[in-house]
């Protein structure tokens, strides 16, 4: 790793495992899970503006869209016309075609430190704390392959699962009549991803994947209304 990234690692590092500590006495073997759900909803809340910002922008994008087809197919043999046609409609509804990353994309650092400070034996020259906790039974550092069989993982596996179908009943109703079949299905399963990447990172990270995945369900609820 380079050495100007093992300062953010050292430096969550030793918060959290002051959190795990702090949290011992009246946690005991769960002190590790919790305080993981906990700085991703702390995370989650933070980044709240931006989702809401995203929200009203896949909203702004969901009535351009009618407009957006119409455009690509009057102008589909002048790209370069299309292409000034289409900035102009993104600018007049003040959106883009990649409205709602921003909380995805702000997303991604802690999601790569939850990965890093679960998958290493030492951090900053110490040997690392945090791989020692458990779910279930089943450590926070292990991968898929050595903890499959736990009740740990499969609790995870099966709320992933649940959250999943959540998540996309949620997507499917914001296409529209005139989506293709094809992208139906699609969208259907894009949220069952979040089970697959489970199996190639640590129960940690996995852990991280459940509550923020059960996060984004609940604020799309809300945010629909």
């Amino acid at each position: 790793m380079p050495s100007f990234l093992e300062a953010p690692v050292s430096g969550a590092y030793h918060l959290l495992t002051s959190f795990v500590s702090a949290l011992q006495p009246l946690a005991g073997p769960w002190a590790a899970v919790i305080a993981i759900i906990a700085c991703t909803l702390l995370v989650r809340l933070c980044l709240l503006p931006l989702s809401v910002r995203a929200h009203r922008g896949l909203k702004a994008r969901s009535e351009m869209m009618p407009h957006f087809r119409k455009l690509t197919e009057k102008h589909r043999d002048n790209p370069e016309r299309l292409q000034r046609e289409l900035a102009k409609l993104q600018s007049e509804h003040g959106t883009s075609m990649f409205a709602g990353m921003l909380p995805t994309l702000a997303q991604l650092p802690f999601f790569w430190l939850m990965y890093t400070l679960f998958s290493r034996a030492l951090v900053g020259g110490e040997t690392n704390q945090l791989i020692s906790g458990t779910l279930l039974g089943a450590p926070l550092g292990l991968h898929w392959p050595v903890f499959a069989a736990t009740p740990g993982f499969l609790v995870l596996a099966v709320l992933l699962v649940v959250v999943a179908w959540f998540s996309a009943r949620l997507a499917l109703r914001q296409l529209d009549a005139s989506t293709s079949p094809l992208m139906r299905r699609v969208v259907g399963v894009m949220p069952f991803a979040t089970l697959v990447t489970a199996a190639f990172v640590p129960l940690a990270a996995g852990l991280y994947l459940l509550t923020t995945t059960a996060w984004t369900v609940a604020e799309r609820t809300v945010l629909q209304r």
